[in-house]
């Protein structure tokens, strides 16, 4: 919205200022971290107040987890709507991707926010239905998927027509692999993994949060250079146009998670629930795709992947033999049972974001 400012340059020069990616990608980040603090403490209390006994803690986790009973969960509300108006305030609303990554975004926050007044009001650790739950994040994704393929398609011209449909390998320059029209499908499968990856990393004071921001400072540097001509040519990365934008909303969500981890450290005030982990996950993967960096994705986002493989493993190998892989999944509590305290965890887990973040990035010259 504030792009427009751009017009006035002639009269007054300060607001060049504004056409900037990186000037606005500050201002939104400290946009997203004033309105947590300012509005965070009376979100909180209202919270506390409307829950009452908070959110419902696993009967059959870690003994420590019982002393935080009480403590009311949905806090992803209030970084929502941090990066819902610092992304309108700053970011340039003419572009497909910003448009669609913002709609995936409340979308995605809409189910998590839903399924966390179940849990609330019913006192129990079970939302609404799973695969009812599935469909809608998989719609929701494949329209977006659908869109952005659009807009690439109509980006890159008649010279190239399958770059839509295709997927990019790190490591290899000029290569592209075109999965024709299963791209929707598998454009939506990292959209809706990436929701439910953070949603299942979702279970320790900070453990989310931190790697979710560093998986957005990383994607905010590829979207950055994704975005601009010169960049993608020199790093030989697939040139997207527009994808630049999506550097401010990425700074607001640095902001926002500075401003919540201020009230989530530990012992938290405050839980994220599925309202900010589903769809704080559903907009990095959104921008994974629109960037054509899924498999960076991956590297990048390593420790959700783990913790997500750890579910599904634990839940394969134990209707296979009817043993357990792990001591409890998803794999941070693993380790708790094994005798690590809760800040051990989320920290040794943080310290292996930033290393994946760190690998992730380097695919970007190793081509």
């Amino acid at each position: 919205m504030l792009i427009w400012l751009v017009k006035l340059e002639h009269e007054f020069q300060v607001f060049n200022l504004f056409r900037y990616i990186t000037f606005r990608t500050g201002g939104a980040m400290f946009t997203a971290a004033f309105i947590v603090f300012l509005f965070g403490p009376r979100m909180i209390d209202s919270l506390r107040l409307r829950q009452g006994r908070g959110q419902p803690i696993r009967a059959d986790g870690p003994q420590t987890h019982f002393m935080k009973a009480g403590t009311p969960t949905m806090g992803g509300l209030m970084m929502l709507v941090a990066i819902i108006v610092s992304s309108l305030l700053w970011a340039d609303l003419s572009s497909v991707y910003v448009v669609v990554t913002l709609l995936v975004t409340l979308g995605f926050g809409a189910i998590g926010f839903y399924d966390d007044y179940l849990k609330v009001t019913k006192q129990t650790d079970k939302g609404f239905s799973g695969k009812l739950r599935l469909a809608i994040e998989f719609l929701i994704a494949g329209l977006a998927v659908v869109a952005m393929m659009w807009a690439a398609r109509a980006n890159a011209g008649p010279a190239n027509p399958a770059f839509a449909f295709s997927l990019a390998l790190p490591f290899f320059k000029d290569t592209m692999l075109n999965l024709g029209y299963f791209f929707v499908i598998f454009g939506a499968f990292v959209v809706v993994g990436a929701g439910n990856a953070v949603n299942l990393t979702d279970g320790l004071d900070g453990l989310a949060i931190v790697p979710v921001m560093i998986a957005a400072g990383s994607f905010a540097a590829i979207a950055y250079l994704a975005g601009n001509a010169v960049f993608a040519d020199y790093l030989q990365i697939n040139f997207v146009p527009g994808t630049g934008e999506l550097t401010v909303i990425l700074g607001s969500v640095i902001g926002a998670g500075l401003g919540f981890l201020w009230f989530n450290a530990p012992p938290a005030a405050i839980f994220m629930g599925d309202t900010g982990s589903l769809s704080l996950g559903g907009l990095i993967g959104t921008v994974a795709v629109a960037t054509k960096h899924e498999i960076v994705m991956a590297i990048v986002g390593g420790l959700f992947v783990t913790e997500a493989l750890s579910v599904i493993l634990q839940v394969g190998v134990f209707k296979a033999t009817g043993k357990r892989l792990f001591l409890m999944a998803p794999i941070h509590h693993h380790y708790e049972k094994k005798g690590w305290t809760e800040s051990q965890v989320v920290v040794r887990f943080w310290i292996i974001s930033v290393m994946l973040a760190i690998l992730g990035l380097a695919t970007l010259k190793m081509r």
